[in-house]
């Protein structure tokens, strides 16, 4: 059996999730990356430009899903420069174009999702947005976690 973060006293490794205004895609992204490899992954989410609030339709798209992300808070991207972070991954152009190198950074991916929060329309009409945005980061993030779980396995520390 190989041995998992967090089981082995070694630190698990630092992936930072960055959109723009740390509202909505990275705290998606944020909460389903946790969902799925928390127990290997140490996952956090920033901004460049921080909203100063998590969207509360992220959250309830969330918390469909049996996921709480009402405590999460949003960020400013220079609260990690002085952390190791290993994997950084922007969400948003925006994000992907002024997003520093981290210190310990090795992986950088861009993954753009559409922003759910410029949707026009009934609250209905949103919601459904939001719940595609979320479902295709969702995708994603667990295709990431099972290469990150499967290579683990194939190259245990």
């Amino acid at each position: 059996m190989n041995p998992i973060a967090g089981t082995n006293n070694l630190p698990k490794p630092l992936v930072l999730i960055l959109c723009t205004g740390n509202s909505c895609r990275s705290h998606l992204a944020e909460g389903l990356l946790r969902h799925y490899a928390g127990d290997i992954l140490d996952v956090h989410s920033a901004g460049s430009h921080p909203a100063g609030h998590v969207h509360p339709m992220a959250i309830q798209v969330m918390a469909e899903l049996g996921l709480d992300i009402s405590t999460h808070t949003s960020k400013h991207l220079n609260t990690f420069l002085t952390r190791p972070v290993e994997t950084v991954i922007t969400v948003c152009g925006n994000a992907d174009q002024v997003c520093p190198v981290f210190p310990g950074q090795v992986n950088r991916h861009h993954w753009p999702f559409f922003d759910p929060a410029k949707v026009e329309g009934t609250d209905t009409e949103k919601l459904q947005v939001f719940r595609t945005v979320r479902d295709e980061i969702a995708r994603t993030f667990a295709a990431y976690a099972d290469g990150r779980r499967d290579a683990r396995n194939t190259h245990p520390q």
